[in-house]
């Protein structure tokens, strides 16, 4: 079965607010990897769109050009997106509907290397489902007060164990879990 991956960037105080991280070329790189490392991207309408907005071209051709591997590899990339208000979507996507716990259920069993999630609202309902196998936070030397946090609302705890950490020269910290079951 293949794993599905979560990661987020966050600040120090939980905010997880993409307007409010300073992206860097070692973040995008780092972001790019774990990208390659799936089969296919599992995104909620407001993520979908958000990247679709930023990082499809013409969009994308706008950016400094350390972004452009970043910007070839999630253009590339398969993308399934879970909404019930989108009627299609396009950029390599198609659209899950039903059931989410079955829907994500038959992805992780087709074959493959893996999935890779984003978002907030998302993974919130596939953490519930406990349906997310590995969960990588990208924490960021900032605080800002406000904002999105992660999470907001969960049902249970989940109790994750390290396995691996990784320090950037910006000073953010990837920290890599898997849930303790």
């Amino acid at each position: 079965m293949r794993p599905l991956r979560y990661s987020i960037n966050v600040t120090l105080d939980g905010c997880c607010d993409h307007r409010v991280i300073i992206p860097d070329e070692d973040l995008h790189r780092h972001a790019m990897e774990n990208i390659a490392q799936a089969d296919a991207l599992l995104f909620g309408r407001v993520t979908y769109e958000m990247m679709e907005a930023a990082w499809r071209p013409p969009a994308s051709e706008a950016m400094p050009d350390w972004t452009k591997p970043f910007a070839r590899t999630i253009d590339a990339a398969k993308k399934y997106v879970v909404s019930s208000t989108l009627d299609r979507v396009d950029w390599n996507a198609e659209l899950v509907r039903g059931d989410l716990g079955q829907a994500v259920e038959q992805l992780k069993h087709e074959p493959g290397k893996g999935l890779f999630t984003g978002g907030v609202t998302l993974p919130l309902a596939l953490t519930e489902l406990g349906l997310i196998d590995e969960y990588e936070f990208v924490v960021h030397p900032r605080l800002v007060g406000h904002g999105p946090t992660l999470f907001a609302g969960l049902s249970k705890y989940v109790d994750l164990k390290l396995v691996s950490r990784l320090e950037f020269g910006s000073g953010a910290v990837a920290l890599r879990y898997e849930p303790r079951r």
